[in-house]
């Protein structure tokens, strides 16, 4: 008896502590979802707003039909209940109720349809962008192309910039928790963006609920999808296709600026890249390569070949006494250049240096003892021709 109070009150405790929110310090998300919110998040595109739109008039079309329906129901029951001295009628068939649950329910779908229909052929049309970005689904993380428009040739890697110990150590949680990343998209605010989806691996889906846009990311075969951005601000999504252990740490963010911005940024990008072209002739030594390799390996292999570069059993195979790592060197840069099974494809984002970087890295890591233990940049770039 005395267990069951102390639960009782155990319980009560844990109820007041919920209701009185005092054991929670959550804040709205920058772009995200707001504490509360019951309804789509802000539209900030005209397609996003057309969705909303549609979703309270259907909603406000169902919640007619709901209380004609039932109104009708409830008071035939009441008003003409036997207790009343009511009988029922007997009758085979009514034209009029026959032509009234005909045409009735096809005037519904009509009001229904009409507005629908003009926005999901708005949402097709990617016609006339001034941008257009390539984004690559990858396991387990999103590889951006400027493909077209202001900042055509930019490319990189966005992946989750939350701390593994804030996800696998109890370490407190930031206010972008699980939706932040180290490299977001950049685009201009009032300009069509259209977004070309494709994977690297398995099934993706690259969406922002505040653009109103949602498009899958299918290996082999190329999708579209676009946004016009009305405010500058922060606007975050997530891959919505269940694709693997760590689908939930794929997050979106995507940053719209002001033109002026905009086109500082591309400059900056521009820059940085040219300062990070390393030239393929030069010759390195073990050290220096290992040295970098490690960094690329931390960056864009570590989630599927773990830091102990066991794998994962099953899903992705060990580098650690690999006979391909282990093995002749063309065949690990082939690997590394065109991808294989569920490796994807590097060359397209990594340049010669790192990919001969991280080749001679896990050569050199663990138990690996390859007897061409080094890769040089030139035989990567001779490789990809």
């Amino acid at each position: 008896m005395n267990n069951a109070k102390r639960l009782f009150h155990t319980l009560m405790a844990a109820a007041g502590l919920l209701m009185s929110g005092a054991s929670f310090a959550v804040t709205d998300m920058v772009g995200g979802p707001a504490v509360h919110e019951l309804n789509f998040q802000q539209p900030v595109t005209a397609i996003a707003s057309d969705i909303y739109q549609l979703h309270n008039w259907m909603i406000g079309i169902c919640l007619v039909i709901f209380i004609a329906v039932f109104g009708v129901m409830f008071y035939s029951i009441l008003k003409h209940r036997k207790s009343l001295g009511h009988k029922a009628a007997s009758f085979h068939e009514s034209t009029t109720v026959e032509i009234a649950w005909t045409v009735v329910p096809l005037l519904i779908v009509i009001l229904m349809a009409l507005p629908a229909t003009k926005t999901v052929v708005a949402m097709k049309d990617t016609s006339n962008a001034d941008i257009t970005i390539k984004a690559t689904g990858m396991q387990w993380k999103w590889g951006y192309d400027y493909i077209k428009g202001e900042g055509e040739g930019i490319a990189f890697l966005s992946a989750l910039a939350t701390p593994r110990d804030q996800i696998h150590e109890g370490a407190a949680k930031g206010d972008n928790y699980l939706i932040e990343v180290d490299n977001p998209l950049v685009v201009p605010v009032n300009k069509k963006v259209r977004i070309v989806t494709t994977a690297n691996d398995v099934i993706h889906a690259w969406g922002v609920p505040a653009f109103g846009v949602k498009q899958d990311a299918i290996p082999g075969f190329v999708r579209d999808t676009w946004f016009k951005a009305e405010k500058v601000g922060v606007y975050r999504g997530n891959c919505y296709e269940l694709c693997g252990k760590e689908h939930a740490f794929m997050p979106i963010v995507v940053n719209v600026v002001s033109e002026e911005d905009y086109a500082k940024w591309v400059g900056e990008q521009k820059k940085s890249m040219s300062a990070k072209a390393d030239d393929p002739a030069k010759v390195w030594t073990v050290a220096e390569l290992a040295q970098r390799g490690e960094k690329v390996y931390s960056a864009n292999c570590v989630a599927c070949h773990q830091a102990t570069g066991k794998g994962v059993p099953g899903a992705f195979p060990a580098l650690d006494g690999s006979q391909v790592v282990n093995g002749p060197q063309d065949g690990q840069i082939g690997i590394l250049l065109n991808g294989k099974n569920a490796m994807p494809a590097w060359k397209a984002t990594l340049s010669d240096t790192e990919i001969a970087a991280v080749i001679t890295y896990t050569r050199n890591t663990w138990s690996n003892k390859a007897q061409d233990n080094i890769v040089q940049p030139a035989e990567v770039l001779a490789a990809r021709k």
